[in-house]
């Protein structure tokens, strides 16, 4: 029977009809039409049963057979990171040569001023793993023309700076490392400009205070975030590192009814690649700044760094490549069992839930050993996530489902980022080959959810390309061969689930969005192919031609070409 319910006035505001209506739901998964009143959806069924609620002020978009879908749930992002790159950067594709990002920054330093900062990214793994020695810094500081020069790597946990952005940080030869990070040195012990880990938050302060109005800069940034999310029709996103100023802009669009998205926050538990409070007192601040549709409802903690740098806590021993390497070398993890086991009391005691940054497959395993004493002795509570599940023991697949964590994972950065070719060559081979193991996972009852990770891997939020590789493990662009994993392909329905209703679901919204379904929010898009009708390796190139956010169009296609022809483009070639 098709579900269906009338609003209170017994009509409609919009009905939209004439497509074919994937609702990701799977007690009614698929529909002729679907109602709209107040905001919210209020019927979903045949185009003769929602025709029925209309009155003559009903608005009526009748479509041409397009594909209607939820709107898409990003359950991984960094808003104000991407967002800020989207609107103030210097554009860098993770894979430009080292040469490419000289050139561009050269050309980007022509119209700044002689002492502003050149600030701009994604520079490539690969890229990152050829800086050596001070050649570099100096071919760096030549395209800097004196400038400060900030580039921001495809994992967002490292910076590459100038001499003159070094000078600026207060750092040079015999600074010690910060705690947490490194400036990272030649062989002879002169600064590169590499910087890992915490490190990068001495030079993202040291941009900042280089900014004469923060607050407005930060308003565009999160409104230029919020756009771009509704341009790939994204209608709800978990930010991953919610710091301060992304509070206050946030709330700054919310008083003004420009908020797009419902805004899920994570605040760091400790100090975080951005520079800024955390803990205790940012947890005040987001409470403070809480509102309909921005809600302070996770915890994040850093368990470890990331496998490109040897920084991830692994089960199995690192690659060795010079003769002095520990054979036995495996990462540490940043934080204890006992130190962890307390803090995920806090979200107890709090009501928040946890988002788990967790990239080794010993650093997975702290936290499911963590939260299994405190599911034991609390029983099941808050919502736990490990981001971002690329390598886990088979041992702890089941663990997922058995003690309710959410498995947080990131398809954009197997494919088409250049990231793996780094990973390949600090991770041992079998455990590449098996990595993100997403059919398992849902398999085994969890519930798999897709986050970009944006700013991280690649230049935008685009789920197309995320949602294709999980259905195909392939590269999509055709000139890279082979497969990741290929056991662990999923069906179109489980990857659009993983975009859907699980992420919202994960981020506490499952009474809110994430499918198409009456009384919940009113959010949803119209795309132009039926991704179950085409050949997976074409997924990607997907265009959003309208989003609707509680039932207001927030993005048309059309619109935008009309505007000035800046819309989403595909990310892969194909």
């Amino acid at each position: 029977m098709p579900e269906q319910i009338h609003a209170e006035q017994g009509h409609a505001d919009l009905i939209v009809t004439g497509g074919r209506i994937y609702t990701s739901n799977p007690a009614h998964e698929w529909a002729e039409a679907l109602a709209v009143a107040g905001g919210k959806i209020v019927a979903v069924g045949t185009d003769a049963e929602v025709r029925a609620l209309a009155a003559g002020s009903t608005a009526i978009v009748e479509l041409d057979g397009e594909l209607v879908l939820p709107g898409f749930s990003d359950g991984h992002s960094h808003l104000g990171l991407g967002g800020g790159q989207a609107a103030w950067e210097l554009p860098i594709l993770p894979t430009d040569t080292k040469e490419a990002i000289f050139e561009k920054v050269r050309a980007w330093g022509a119209d700044l001023g002689p002492d502003e900062w050149i600030i701009g990214g994604i520079v490539g793994a690969t890229v990152m793993d050829e800086i050596m020695n001070t050649d570099d810094l100096a071919a760096l500081d030549a395209a800097g023309g004196g400038r400060p020069v900030l580039l921001c790597d495809d994992s967002m946990h490292n910076r590459w700076v100038n001499s003159r952005a070094l000078e600026l940080m207060d750092v040079g030869a015999d600074t010690p490392d910060p705690d947490g990070g490194t400036y990272v040195r030649d062989a002879s012990g002169a600064l590169t400009g590499v910087l890992q880990e915490l490190a990068s938050a001495v030079a993202e302060a040291a941009a900042d205070a280089s900014v004469a109005d923060p607050d407005s800069r930060n308003r565009v940034s999160l409104k230029t975030a919020l756009e771009t999310l509704n341009s790939f029709g994204i209608t709800s996103v978990q930010d991953a590192a919610t710091m301060e100023y992304s509070w206050k802009a946030l709330s700054s669009l919310e008083a003004d009814g420009e908020v797009t998205a419902w805004v899920v926050g994570s605040m760091p538990a400790r100090n975080f690649i951005e520079a800024g409070t955390v803990g205790e007192d940012l947890f005040a601040i987001g409470e403070a700044h809480r509102s309909t549709h921005v809600r302070p409802d996770f915890v994040k903690f850093v368990l470890d760094g990331i496998p490109m740098t040897r920084t991830s806590a692994m089960l199995q021993p690192y690659i060795c490549h010079h003769g002095h390497d520990d054979p036995g070398f495996t990462g540490s993890p940043l934080w204890t069992q006992d130190e962890l086991v307390e803090a995920l009391e806090l979200c107890y005691d709090r009501g928040y839930g946890g988002k788990l940054h967790a990239t080794g497959d010993a650093a997975v395993r702290l936290v499911l050993d963590a939260v299994e004493v405190v599911r034991r002795r609390h029983g099941f509570g808050p919502i736990f996530q490990i981001a971002h599940v690329e390598f886990v023991d088979p041992a702890d697949i089941p663990r997922f489902a058995e003690l309710q964590v959410v498995p947080d994972a990131s398809p954009y950065i197997w494919y088409p980022s250049v990231i793996q070719d780094s990973i390949a060559k600090q991770i041992p081979e079998d455990t590449v080959n098996s990595s993100w193991p997403t059919k398992d996972m849902i398999d085994a009852g969890a519930l798999l959810s897709a986050g970009s990770d944006w700013p991280c891997a690649l230049p935008s939020p685009d789920p197309w390309t995320g949602l294709e590789t999980l259905v195909t493990r392939r590269n999509p662009d055709p000139a890279v061969e082979g497969t990741l994993n290929a056991s662990q392909r999923l069906t179109i329905a489980e990857a659009i689930a993983a975009f859907t209703r699980n992420p919202a679901a994960a981020m506490g919204l499952a009474d809110v969005t994430g499918m198409i379904r009456e009384g919940l929010s009113a959010d949803f898009i119209v795309v132009d192919q039926n991704l179950f009708e085409i050949d997976p390796g074409t997924i990607h190139k997907t265009r959003v031609k309208q989003t609707y956010f509680e039932g207001r169009k927030v993005y048309d296609l059309s619109d935008a070409l009309a505007a000035d022809g800046d819309v989403p483009a595909p990310l892969a070639a194909g």
